[in-house]
Formats: structure tokens, sequence, C-alpha cells
């Protein structure tokens, strides 16, 4: 409107004039003759027309298809990427958000646009050789589905919280290439025969909301490492959440399998002291890249490739940089403790224990629930 207001103090022939000498575009100016004789016209720019995207008119579709694939998705073990599997094509996928029932008719998208829409969220439609399992156990769909069955009451409990915790193979420190390439000036050795200091990291993550706790040990990462990791945070989680109930996802280590006797001595008198139900959800064996802490320690990996873990400040910097899903990690710790490995309980104090276990028939080793009880002495 100010530029049609200046041609019309020039007169006739003043869009011409103002074109070649002020570089003012003709259209425009004819725009604001338009807006000065009738007011101001509705935007009718093509960015603001058409109809909304997917996401507006189906706000819950996202939260849909993560429920379908997230179960079955899993991470790349060799830590060379940060994408997620999953075995399910775009065809089952639309299937079954048709078979759930809701959505209208002529309401759900085409494939093309579920698939779009699993790509924007991190989901690769594939099978990867190298992912699959070596091996299979006859329990191991019964396992999955007893897995998925808890992890689905859990997340739908709001006095239950869901963890996933693991180990990591350990980091060396030193100026070692670890496979990949170097960022810095500082040449790298293409051996680690004698490393200065030797870190096992340790994680523990809350796939609902995405905050993650990371831990590096001297010493071994036992069954007595993880408690009092878990002792550690807890009393945070239980007044953030108001939970009275736990779920733990876990691999079947040596040190946290559903036999080792330490492991479930310390959860036991865990359960007992704090009053709340613990439930340990074990993958099946070989099937570990499913535990989502997995996906945590593929993010870390790619985060710090490049550069070299030349002391123990600097890798601890490194993983507190890191973010996962938009967010750091809470905690980053140096545990200095040593802990000794090979604990173990007595077979008649076991057996005590034992009866305050609640396991699944069939899936003894991989289904374990603990009430509390009174506290033991």
């Amino acid at each position: 409107m100010f530029m049609a207001g200046v041609v019309n103090l020039i007169g006739r022939g003043g869009q011409r004039v103002a074109e070649r000498l002020l570089g003012w575009n003709r259209g425009t100016i004819r725009k604001g003759q338009a807006e000065l004789e009738s007011g101001p016209c509705a935007d009718r720019r093509k960015g603001r027309s058409g109809r909304p995207s997917v996401t507006q008119r189906l706000p819950e579709l996202d939260d849909d298809i993560r429920a379908i694939v997230e179960p079955m998705s899993q991470t790349d073990p060799t830590f060379r990427s940060t994408r997620v599997y999953t075995p399910l094509t775009v065809r089952e996928v639309h299937r079954r958000l048709k078979e759930s029932g809701g959505y209208g008719r002529n309401e759900l998208p085409c494939r093309r646009t579920i698939g779009t829409r699993m790509a924007e969220l991190g989901y690769q439609p594939r099978k990867v050789r190298k992912c699959r399992p070596l091996k299979k156990i006859p329990e191991t769909d019964a396992i999955f589905d007893a897995v998925h069955r808890a992890n689905a009451e859990a997340d739908a409990d709001s006095a239950c919280i869901r963890l996933s915790l693991d180990t990591k193979a350990a980091v060396l420190i030193g100026p070692f290439s670890r496979g990949g390439y170097n960022r810095s000036d500082t040449k790298a050795l293409d051996h680690d025969f004698d490393p200065e200091r030797k870190l096992l990291p340790f994680g523990v993550l809350l796939p609902v909301s995405g905050e993650s706790f990371l831990w590096f040990s001297k010493s071994k990462v036992t069954a007595d490492f993880m408690v009092d990791r878990l002792e550690e945070i807890w009393p945070r989680l239980a007044s953030q959440y108001g939970a009275t109930k736990l779920l733990i996802n876990v691999d079947n280590g040596p040190e946290c399998s559903g036999r080792r006797t330490q492991w479930l001595k310390r959860l036991v008198a865990f359960s007992e002291r704090e009053q709340v139900e613990v439930t340990l959800a074990y993958y099946p064996p070989y099937h570990s890249k499913y535990n989502p802490v997995e996906r945590l320690w593929g993010v870390l990996e790619n985060h710090w490739r490049g550069e070299l873990l030349e002391s123990v400040q600097k890798t601890l910097g490194l993983a507190r940089s890191m973010t996962y899903r938009q967010s750091a990690p809470t905690v980053v710790k140096l545990v200095r403790k040593v802990y000794r490995n090979g604990a173990t309980v007595q077979k008649k104090a076991m057996q005590a224990i034992e009866e305050k276990l609640d396991r699944a028939r069939g899936l003894e080793d991989w289904s374990i629930r603990i009430v509390p009880g009174p506290q033991m002495g």
C-alpha cells in the first residue's frame, strides 16, 4: 500500500517510473492500488491453501504406528547406525491399522503415506542380515509374547515405571582409532594392546519418556553394581512419577539372569525396603538388540565416533553432550568403587528368596514378579 501511494503521487506513468528507478514490481504495485481502493484483500498464497496434513487430520496416527512397530523393532548390534529396523512391512502395518477399528472406511491414508510416516518416525521397514539372531530357542516366541504383553500393561499403568538396563562392551581409554575416522589432528593408533584404562558403561533408559542415566565403572559391572545404581535413582523416579510398581526390561546377561542368586537377593531386598512391586521381563537369548537401551548405546557410539577417547574426563564429557530423543542424560557418573566379582547366595538362604518370587509357568527364567512383603532381617 505504501508503494501504491508513492506511485499515485507520481501520477500518469508512475508504475513504469517506479519499476525503472526503484526496482519495484508492477504486480505488487497493482495489488497495493487495489487494496487502497477496496481495503486489504485475503492472503491467497499457495502456502496457506490445500488440505491439512495427515498428522492434522489424524493426530493419533503416529502413536498407533509406534504401538505396532515399536515392539518388533531392533537396533543395529554393530552400532554403526542409529537406525531402528523392523521386520514389519508397510503393507502389514497398514493392515493392522485397518483391523484395529480406530479408523473409518475412507479415513486411513494409503500405504505410501504410512511408509512416509514410518520413515519420519525413524523406522526402517526392512530385514537386515547382520541383525538376524544367531540362534533361536524353542521358547523364543513365547518369551517375546510375554515381554510385549508386560510392556504394554506397564506403559498403560500410571503407577508403573518401565526401565530398560544393560551394560556395554568395555571402552578402552587411549589414542585408539576404534574402527572409525579421527576428526582431530592427533595420530590414532591402529592397535589397542596396552590401553591406559578400561571403563565399563552401564545405562538405564525409560523407553516411554526417553530419559537416560549413564555410569562408567572401573571394575566389573556386577549384580551389586546394577542394584546399587537402581537404588541411587529410585527416590527421584518414585517422587517424580509416584510409582509403586517397577518393570525392568533386561537381557539374559550372566550378572542379571533369572537364576543369578545375588541379583535376585538384592532385588527382593530392594522391593521390600521400598515397598515396590518389581517385575523382570527378559528378552530371549541372542535377541538383546530388541532391548530399548541398546538404542541408547547406538546413539552414544555414533556420537563419539571419530573422537579419540584419550582420558576419562573426555569420555564422560562426550557422554554428557550426547542427546537421545532431544534430551541429554540425566546422570553421567564415574563409579570408583571396586565391586567383588562372583558373589553368590547359599542354597539354604536362596530357598527363602525363591519363596518370594512368582515365576511364570513355562517361562520361569524369563518372567519373574516380586511382590513386596515384610522387610528382610
